[in-house]
């Protein structure tokens, strides 16, 4: 990255800030927990289906995250007169999201 770039920040509140990272933990230890269930040899069937649901919480935790930019940074831009690059920004959000 380079020095002259630009870091854009999001500020959230406390407690919004608390309920995506208790949600980040309970993905983590899913994750942690499909690890166990490998080394165990669990059936592949019941390792799937905690896939499936980590992949809907974090689709959860995304869809959330891409609200608030929506409603807010996205927004705000728009306000500002820089809606253009903030919709081009978002288009390209959506295409890695929906992959």
């Amino acid at each position: 990255m380079d020095i002259h770039e630009e870091i854009k920040v999001t500020h959230r509140s406390t407690n919004e800030k608390e309920q995506l990272i208790n949600r980040l933990k309970r993905i983590e230890g899913q994750v942690r927990g499909i690890q166990g269930m490998i080394e165990n040899d669990r059936y592949c069937v019941d390792i799937l289906t905690q896939i499936s649901a980590i992949n809907a919480a974090l689709n959860k935790v995304g869809m959330h995250l891409l609200e608030k930019h929506t409603r807010h940074c996205v927004t705000d831009a728009i306000k500002d007169g820089d809606g253009e690059e903030a919709i081009q920004e978002l288009m390209e959000v959506f295409k890695r999201f929906s992959k």
